[in-house]
């Protein structure tokens, strides 16, 4: 089960290029040898019966016990840890009876081809995404709802963004702040909620708030025990904070047991249902593969996400009339965007122009950049309609939304799921 890229196709500034070129023999390098289906070798996700007692207590225990190396502590979205376990440990460990599973911990990693990108502050354009779904039509901005990006961080001086960000969490330094040094999380924020201040771009959601929690490396790359490290601060901040959103534009292979990950022993599954059981609704990206979406994770995960897919869009308007793009007609599903029964939403997720690191912006493809006009959007919704669980803001962003043929067209016959519409949220 390997996560192996934001579901992104990247375009990026010129300085950014070897970055992307280079992240799969990177991914060695940040994180040691791995399998080629994405285990980490030695390396675990432990998970703790509920009344096993206090989970820093125990990991400390046991890692006493067994010589382990403690990565992670996880009180709020598991209760659990993550570790290296040295080699004839294991058997141990998923016996003691404190322990409800195992699960084994999985790269995460982003690839990309390079383009172009600017470091100047230019005027205020509206992205092709934000006036395709509608957005700036509606007077509701998202005021004060929170949207934590759990990705690569956020650039948090960019002038289009840092009025917005209200915390951070780093999960793979505690001597580092959650600052962007990739681009594709500063990327994914300014969709979400660029601020509407004369320069640059606007988001979906110009007035709502931003996490940044830092799951992903310079290089794209982490792991299942990072990302449950941000659920887990996620879950933690939530009230505190406000946090209603949480956008994931990351994939890998798997499945879902339908059951919150407890039949066939998930911890990442779990610890997202914990999240969502918070009052917090997550938005994910369907992935890239032009395949199956129930192949692939967190989006086939459809008892606790909202997954999207990617619309080709060229004019920024309804109605198929604008230029062919490279991965499709204007008005059509993107050829690389997964489908299928999981797949809640389309959005737009072809050149897509926002903020990138480093004070600058950049143009990207891919679900990755879907899925946060989707995040966007249910701020808006949330905003209006304080309260709303999950599946209630998945229901009504789905009732907004566009259907084939009134706008956009399916010639592949693969992609069902409503196209966003934002206006009236």
């Amino acid at each position: 089960m390997q996560f192996k890229r934001y579901l992104s196709r990247l375009v990026v500034p010129a300085a950014a290029v070897a970055l992307v070129l280079t992240a799969s023999a990177g991914l060695a390098r940040a994180n040691g040898p791995h399998e080629p289906n994405g285990k980490v070798p030695g390396q675990y996700i432990i998970v703790l019966k509920d009344r096993a007692g206090d989970s820093g207590a125990v990991a400390s225990e046991m890692a006493a016990a067994h010589g382990l190396g403690l990565l992670h502590v996880y009180g709020h979205a598991l209760k659990g840890f993550a570790a290296v376990v040295p080699e004839g440990k294991l058997d141990q460990i998923k016996r003691d009876a404190r322990v409800a599973f195992v699960s084994e911990d999985r790269l995460v990693s982003a690839t990309g081809k390079p383009g172009s990108g600017g470091t100047t502050q230019p005027p205020q354009a509206v992205p092709t995404g934000i006036n395709r779904i509608e957005a700036l039509a509606n007077p509701n901005k998202g005021a004060g709802v929170g949207v934590a990006v759990l990705d690569t961080g956020i650039d948090l001086t960019h002038p289009d963004l840092a009025a917005n960000i209200i915390a951070g969490k780093n999960c793979l330094s505690t001597r580092k702040n959650a600052n962007d040094d990739n681009g594709h999380g500063s990327h994914v924020a300014g969709t979400i909620a660029a601020l509407n201040n004369g320069i640059g771009v606007v988001g979906v959601a110009p007035q709502a708030k931003l996490a940044a929690v830092k799951v992903l490396n310079s290089q794209g790359s982490g792991t299942w025990s990072s990302i449950i490290c941000g659920l887990d601060w996620v879950k933690a901040n939530a009230a505190a904070l406000n946090l209603k959103v949480v956008n994931m534009s990351l994939s890998g292979g798997g499945s879902s047991d339908g059951n919150c990950g407890l039949t066939n022993g998930d911890a990442l599954h779990q610890a997202i249902c914990r999240v969502r059981d918070a009052g917090v609704t997550i938005v994910v990206a369907a992935g890239n593969s032009g395949a199956s979406a129930a192949a692939e994770v967190p989006a086939a995960y459809d008892d606790a996400v909202i997954t999207v897919s990617a619309l080709a869009d060229s004019d920024g308007q309804a109605g198929g009339l604008g230029a062919a793009t490279s991965y499709g007609a204007d008005d059509t599903f993107a050829s690389f965007s997964n489908y299928g029964p999981v797949v809640d939403l389309g959005a737009p997720g072809v050149s897509i122009r926002s903020t990138w690191k480093g004070g600058s912006y950049a143009t990207i493809s891919g679900t990755s950049m879907a899925s946060p006009h989707v995040a966007g959007a249910a701020a808006l919704y949330i905003a209006s309609q304080p309260g709303s669980v999950w599946s209630q803001v998945r229901d009504a962003l789905r009732a907004a939304a566009e259907a084939a043929g009134a706008g956009h067209q399916d010639p592949s016959g693969l992609h069902p799921e409503p196209v966003l519409k934002a206006g009236a949220l």
